[in-house]
């Protein structure tokens, strides 16, 4: 008993060998190894056939917006570029149309001046340099001639001249046949001749007539004694205020006397600028006015041991002047009018 136990603890221990199932196992782990190996190789190959598709698409997606941006930009190019040619085309044939439609014009604008010129139409000739000339006076410079009539009627005495009916622009005549710029203002009462400076916009000389003393108003056209050399075109209205009282012998022959009983005016040569300054250069009006306020105011305020009443005459109004060389030099060259006169005064 004792050897059989002792022979049972010498035999070696053996394991069974492997059977069905142990092989199975392998079979399996092997299977699923080649499987993961085969996954991971399909997902490399997904990701890496994945990432050049996308590489792909997205080069494709990029290539054709570029070629339609470059064609859609060489259409619009090349529609501008056709359009601005017909633009251009339409533009210039436009001109041609207007410089022969002007040229036109021009030829027929030519031929009606050619027709004119043959009428002998003197105002298309003398027009213009008549108001090349008129633009010298100061008093056509804006403003001039309204600050001159604020000063003029600031200088009016209210008590002795009463108010103001009306403001004239004229040209007196002197004794001398000398031309002066004036303005002249009819009041109530009397007749006021101002000297004005439309140069420095001051008042020199103011000479008041009144209205009662005034007798007699003479119109007409000038003349001249038969041996004199002088000679003056238009018409003129004389004023006298004292009929009994002839000019001396020393005072015809001052060309600075001041004592004559009468004053002479006449148009002043701005009168056809423009209607203002024909209404206030009209002598006719002017005759009218001064003839209505002087027959008031004989009404109102007779002079005792006078004729009441004016005496209106339609005759010549003779100036007794024989050679005038001063006249002739200052009514040629308008010294007596504030004008521009480049480096030489007046």
């Amino acid at each position: 008993m004792a050897e059989a136990s002792s022979e049972e603890q010498q035999q070696p221990l053996t394991f069974p060998s492997s059977g069905p199932e142990d092989g199975q196992a392998a079979a399996r782990t092997e299977s699923t190894e080649e499987r993961g190996e085969k996954g991971e190789a399909a997902r490399a190959e997904s990701t890496e056939e994945r990432g050049e598709k996308g590489e792909a698409a997205r080069a494709e997606s990029t290539e054709e917006p570029g070629e339609k941006g470059e064609a859609a930009r060489t259409e619009s190019t090349e529609e501008r570029g056709e359009k601005g040619e017909a633009a251009r085309t339409e533009s210039t044939e436009e001109r041609v149309e207007a410089g022969e439609a002007a040229r036109a014009e021009s030829t027929e604008e030519r031929a009606a001046g050619v027709d004119l010129s043959a009428n002998h139409d003197p105002i298309s000739v003398t027009l213009a340099p008549d108001q090349f000339r008129r633009r010298k006076f100061f008093v056509l410079r804006p403003g001039t001639l309204n600050q001159a009539i604020k000063d003029v009627e600031a200088l009016v005495d209210k008590e002795i001249d009463g108010s103001i009916h009306s403001i004239w622009l004229m040209a007196e005549v002197d004794h001398w046949n000398n031309e002066k710029e004036r303005l002249v203002l009819i009041t109530v009462n009397s007749l006021l001749i101002f000297k004005y400076d439309f140069v420095m916009l001051k008042c020199d000389q103011i000479q008041r007539i009144p209205l009662n003393f005034v007798d007699r108003i003479s119109h007409g056209t000038f003349s001249f004694p038969k041996r004199s050399i002088l000679r003056r075109e238009g018409e003129g209205v004389r004023v006298f205020w004292d009929r009994l009282r002839e000019p001396s012998f020393t005072s015809r022959w001052n060309p600075f006397a001041t004592d004559y009983p009468f004053n002479t005016f006449t148009y002043h040569p701005v009168r056809n600028t423009d209607d203002m300054f024909t209404a206030l250069c009209d002598i006719h009006n002017f005759r009218v006015q001064l003839l209505h306020a002087a027959q008031k105011a004989h009404a109102i305020k007779p002079v005792p041991g006078k004729a009441n009443g004016v005496l209106v005459l339609n005759q010549h109004i003779h100036i007794e002047a024989y050679v005038g060389l001063m006249s002739l030099l200052g009514n040629q060259n308008k010294l007596g009018y504030c004008m521009a006169r480049g480096n030489i005064g007046f």
